[in-house]
């Protein structure tokens, strides 16, 4: 059992956990960027390789159905290994994936490199998030995942609007290219400076991957924390791969003007999210998360319903939408978190991932079928009936959250 610490005598991170948040948060950087830079190039996409919105839902869902599938695949083995080499494992498929994607010439071959993609990518945050939990004290993880998440954040500030640049300059290859390189880097750190997680290997008592798989899909705390995670990422998923494409055809913002949005967005981001995590630790978790929902379902509305705008208008409610979407992230990822014990950690968090991908890619999918577009270039259609639909499952969402809330106290208390 965990012991609870007072937050104003959380232990201070040593300079090797500083290390390890640096390098997870670029992991996260490189991951989070693979997969949000197809919404600023879905426009690029569409146009040259003739896919209709709902061609283009399927290759956003497929990446997230493939992850849903490694995820599940790997629960039973996730905590039979040692945390880096399975780290490694997985990153470097990724790293393969994303070079896939930078080769692809055809619809079909991107398709197939993103189902690739998925099935390494999709692990990644669940091992990174079940190694936050090993080596980081409970009242340390929301400043660590104010800082692992704002991976999200960068990705708006340098990686989106350089992708945006380079696609700009030799096309939409070009930025996936850039995600290898970084990753390769990345993926080298780890090997040498980062050492072996293992000490959950000396207390496990299921022999069986499957067994151990049943016991974690089976427990019924556990099960409530797959539901609360399944909600999170539906409002993300279904509003995200059109993002690019409404800014451009129905608010006219063009091509040009696109990566400053994103940047200025990412900017006010990354200021925010490291307070959130610190409020995280020091005050209810669920009453920040119930303030982000609020702040985004309100701003999903407006956003959704909007007409064409001053680019600064775009930029100031794009900021603000996120920040209410970080709101929430932040503090629900953090509570779901505590609710496995230590030798069920991986299995959780790879189940976990894997239904938070499995929602997102039905979620893109149905996206796809609600948003219709009647030419290449003309506005997208039924985007704020989206919004509505996002904004109902946000407060689904919320009764699951409360239920982990209770779970994480009484864990707390016990």
């Amino acid at each position: 059992m965990e012991q609870i610490i007072p937050s104003q005598i959380a232990p201070p991170f040593s300079g090797y956990q500083k290390l390890v948040i640096v390098l997870l948060a670029l992991l996260q950087f490189t991951i989070v960027l693979d997969f949000m830079v197809l919404a600023p190039l879905g426009d690029f996409l569409m146009k040259s390789l003739s896919i209709t919105p709902k061609g283009f839902g399927l290759v956003v869902s497929s990446y997230a159905f493939s992850a849903g599938a490694s995820g599940i695949l790997a629960a039973g083995f996730a905590d039979k290994f040692d945390r880096k080499k399975l780290l490694l494992f997985f990153y470097t498929g990724f790293i393969v994936g994303t070079l896939c994607c930078a080769m692809s010439t055809t619809y079909e071959m991107l398709l197939g490199a993103r189902i690739v993609t998925g099935l390494f990518g999709g692990v990644i945050g669940a091992i990174s998030m079940t190694i936050v939990t090993d080596l980081f004290a409970v009242h340390q993880r929301g400043r660590v995942m104010g800082f692992v998440q704002m991976a999200f954040a960068a990705s708006q500030i340098l990686g989106i609007p350089i992708g945006l640049y380079l696609a700009n300059l030799w096309g939409w290859h070009a930025a996936f290219y850039m995600i290898v390189l970084l990753a390769v880097g990345i993926a080298l750190t780890v090997v040498f400076n980062v050492k072996p997680i293992d000490k959950h290997l000396a207390i496990q008592s299921d022999k069986n991957a499957f067994l151990h798989l049943w016991h974690a899909v089976s427990n019924p705390s556990y099960q409530t924390g797959f539901l609360a995670t399944a909600f999170l990422s539906v409002g993300g998923f279904m509003l995200m791969p059109f993002g690019s494409a409404y800014l451009i055809n129905n608010i006219n913002i063009s091509q040009v003007e696109l990566p400053m949005v994103f940047m200025f967005t990412g900017i006010g981001s990354i200021i925010m999210m490291p307070l959130i995590g610190k409020l995280s630790d020091k005050l209810d978790k669920f009453m920040i998360f119930c303030a982000g929902s609020l702040l985004a379902v309100i701003m999903i509305l407006i956003y959704t319903k909007m007409t064409p705008v001053p680019l600064w208008q775009v930029v100031l409610l794009n900021t603000v939408l996120f920040m209410g979407i970080m709101s929430r992230m932040i503090p629900a990822t953090t509570l779901t978190m505590s609710i496995p014990d230590q030798q069920d950690r991986g299995a959780f968090m790879s189940v976990n991932a894997s239904l938070q991908q499995v929602a997102g890619g039905i979620a893109a999918l149905c996206a796809g079928l609600i948003v219709t577009q009647e030419t290449k270039s003309s506005p997208l259609q039924h985007y704020d009936t989206l919004g509505i639909v996002v904004s109902v499952l946000i407060m689904i969402c919320g009764f699951f959250v409360y239920r982990v809330n209770v779970l994480v106290k009484k864990k707390g208390q016990a």
